[in-house]
């Protein structure tokens, strides 16, 4: 059996789940996409080309076999977009909880059976229907919970609103002992640069008590002023609209001081060398277009 251990983002990375291109399925319809950044490139006829994002994975089970990380890879179903493993499960302490996804995306829980059922019967939740939630919008820090939400009224008619109040609740509910926080993110179904797909979008812990935000994220001033003095202006680096496009905040611990990061981030990964990470870099630039980066491909199952 699997003993299940993520208590933050940080902690020295034992096992995960990393996401497949293989078999990506052919180019989505406009009407068919999930975010405006796919939209983008489909239109523009720049959408990722299969062997390109599976190579940018190899890069990074690479990384994750020089630390000595085991790796589950998801079963392969023909023609699936199976990539972004985070939003299909996440794991909280020792806790596996099912994302209530998008439903054309329940063939990609079925694939990761094989992990599911290691798992004990106990700590497999399933949320109730009401509970929309995906793992980007969900990062364990410690005592906290943070998770990023929308709560409007027009919640429906967005696609990239992925976690409402329910699944908050929810998850408050389930780990009574931790602080929930939660946050507003901005959304828009056309314009990438204005839409927090996720929490991991516009905000993500580091080590050393370091954090990546991104301001224009968050709907709520005051959540946004909240996480800058929680871990203090000091330690944060502060990304542009095209920096966050760019999916800067969407990077990988390994452990407190290395960070997974893609190639093209010069400004962060500087800045992560001058606060004394190590920086692996790895191109993941083609699997970026659509809205998702390392973060958004990984499931952490078992840190120290």
């Amino acid at each position: 059996m699997l003993q299940l251990n993520v208590k933050n983002e940080t902690s020295r990375l034992r096992t995960v789940i990393l996401g497949t291109a293989k078999s990506n399925g052919p180019i989505p319809k406009v009407e068919d996409c999930y975010d405006p950044k796919s939209i983008e490139h489909v239109l523009a006829g720049t959408y990722p080309k299969e062997d390109d994002m599976i190579k940018e994975m190899d890069a990074v089970a690479a990384v994750f076999k020089k630390y000595g990380v085991e790796v589950f890879r998801p079963k392969v179903i023909k023609d699936c977009n199976q990539i972004f493993s985070r939003d299909i499960a996440f794991v909280i302490e020792d806790k596996i909880i099912r994302a209530n996804i998008l439903p054309d995306r329940e063939r990609e829980v079925e694939a990761i059976r094989c992990v599911w059922n290691q798992i004990d019967r106990k700590n497999r939740i399933l949320l109730p229907e009401e509970c929309h939630v995906e793992g980007g919008d969900v990062i364990p820090w410690n005592d906290y919970i943070f998770i990023g939400t929308y709560s409007g009224e027009d919640y429906s008619n967005y696609i990239t609103a992925r976690t409402n109040l329910d699944a908050v609740i929810a998850i408050q509910e389930l780990f009574p002992d931790k602080m929930v926080k939660s946050f507003e993110l901005r959304k828009s179904n056309t314009n990438a640069k204005e839409n927090a797909l996720h929490l991991d979008c516009c905000f993500q812990p580091i080590g050393k008590g370091k954090a990546i935000i991104h301001k224009n994220g968050f709907l709520v001033e005051r959540e946004y002023d909240w996480l800058v003095n929680f871990f203090g202006k000091e330690n944060i680096f502060e990304i542009t609209k095209d920096e966050m496009y760019e999916m800067y905040s969407n990077i990988f611990s390994i452990s407190e001081d290395v960070v997974i990061s893609e190639r093209n981030f010069t400004r962060l990964n500087t800045w992560l060398r001058q606060q004394g990470f190590t920086v692996e870099e790895v191109p993941y630039a083609e699997i970026g277009k659509q809205e998702g980066l390392l973060r958004c491909t990984t499931m952490p199952l078992i840190r120290d």
